[in-house]
């Protein structure tokens, strides 16, 4: 896969970023468009490059600073038909499907873990969904919540905050979480509350046992193999941009579903069953985010045992450039 890379940079780092770009394995084009950029002033340069040599260049540009004084603009172009790419993707070792671009991983975890409206809505309806399906004994409207819950998002930033020790991106994905699992608690045990009055369910009904449910309030070692299991997945499923596989992720842990029992219980004064979901809640986050942060460990290893893709070129050495080491030294 082609990935095309517009960089927009002072004219003074101009020509090192062109020899850092023509000297680095797997990019196929390097062009520039000389004080082509008004604001900030300076040159475009464009660089098309395979998918397996991004996360390398974008490191020797972070030390450049270049997102400090320009930018970096990454897109994926529907068709590329050029033989010196595939001569490129040659030259690389690795496959795309198991590219990371820590950026990207970065950029996508950060979005999903901000509080916002719109996130406190999904979680708060989610949780209601989970508390329906747990008063009408309905598996279908439980499976629904789990898919609506928007909260791997957050686990996730906050696997990606523990190994990269990105702590603002942890105290956000954090907070998320603190403030949107109490708060659909609390809204769907208000309404569960309203609900019986009202005579929308019989509690008889929900105490008495059902193996649909019972696993919700009764966490095991199944529980947490289950989460740390699905949350591999999911890591590997953004890292690889498989989105459609984040679906058997959603459905595969009891995060929204333990909180809709959580409230329910509290209602029906069953401490028990309460305490129980809130530690299978629990059980599930602590494997997500385990399970996520091993598997960024994990490829991050693996990427400092592949040889480097740098090839110090003629240019580097007359700009002066210094061979650039696979270190990262850029945090946002």
């Amino acid at each position: 896969m082609a990935l095309h890379i517009r960089i927009v940079v002072p004219a003074d780092l101009s020509d090192q970023v062109v020899a850092v770009a023509t000297g680095h394995a797997g990019v196929s084009e390097v062009s520039r468009a000389v004080g082509a950029s008004i604001v900030p002033a300076g040159d475009v340069i464009t660089v098309q490059a395979v998918r397996e040599s991004v996360e390398g260049l974008l490191e020797k540009l972070h030390e450049l600073n270049i997102a400090g004084v320009g930018s970096v603009t990454i897109t994926t172009p529907e068709l590329v038909i050029s033989e010196r790419l595939e001569q490129a993707d040659k030259a690389v070792p690795g496959d795309e499907a198991d590219a990371i671009i820590w950026d990207e991983v970065e950029n996508d975890t950060s979005e999903e873990s901000k509080l916002t409206w719109s996130y406190l809505a999904f979680i708060v309806i989610a949780v209601q969904l989970a508390g329906i399906g747990i008063v009408t004994d309905s598996t279908i409207a439980i499976v629904g919540a789990m898919v609506l819950g928007p909260e791997f998002g957050a686990l996730a930033g906050l696997a990606l905050a523990l190994v990269d020790r990105r702590w603002k991106l942890a105290r956000r994905a954090a907070l998320a979480l603190a403030v949107g699992f109490p708060l659909a608690i609390v809204i769907t045990a208000l309404a569960a509350f309203v609900s019986i009055p009202l005579g929308l369910f019989e509690p008889a009904d929900v105490l008495a046992s059902s193996s649909s449910t019972e696993f919700i309030y009764h966490p095991g070692w199944y529980s947490f193999i289950v989460a740390v299991l699905a949350g591999a997945a999911g890591m590997l499923s953004l890292i690889g941009r498989k989105s459609t596989m984040l679906v058997g992720v959603f459905i595969s842990v009891t995060t929204v579903p333990a909180a809709g029992y959580v409230a329910v219980a509290v209602v029906l004064g069953q401490p028990d069953r309460a305490a129980g979901s809130a530690l299978q809640l629990l059980l599930n986050m602590a494997g997500i985010i385990v399970s996520a942060a091993v598997v960024l460990l994990i490829y991050r290893l693996i990427r400092r045992r592949r040889p480097a893709l740098s090839q110090y070129s003629a240019a580097q050495a007359k700009l002066g450039l210094p061979r650039l080491g696979a270190r990262r030294t850029f945090r946002r």
